[in-house]
């Protein structure tokens, strides 16, 4: 069911300086990285969520499933902390996104002509 929200009920609260979202830079750094697997039919789709504390960036191979990947940013104390799960495990965490994206760039390997 709909909630319906009064936004000045909800900025008098304070409830949105929780919220954790991806600045633009990160994003391009995203959607950089998701563009280049769609192009070699890897990935097809991403969703962006933004559960208060938690941004996360979702990968899925099929529009249907359960992503493959999940990005998710949040806060560590006083610093930004991204974490890239599967499957329910962790397979990196660290402060910096290029460093954690590291983890899913291909390695490029020899071909047979």
């Amino acid at each position: 069911m709909t909630e319906l929200i009064d936004f000045s009920e909800y900025r008098r609260r304070g409830a949105g300086k929780q919220r954790v979202y991806f600045d633009q830079s990160e994003l391009r750094l995203l959607l950089d990285m998701y563009s280049r697997r769609v192009a070699t039919g890897e990935w097809r789709d991403y969703a962006i969520d933004f559960n208060g504390p938690v941004a996360v960036f979702s990968i899925f191979r099929n529009t249907h499933e359960t992503p493959i990947y999940a990005i998710a940013k949040r806060r560590n104390g006083k610093h930004w902390e991204f974490i890239i799960r599967t499957g329910g495990q962790t397979v990196k965490r660290g402060r910096e996104l290029p460093d954690v994206l590291k983890v899913l760039e291909k390695k490029l390997r020899l071909v047979d002509a």
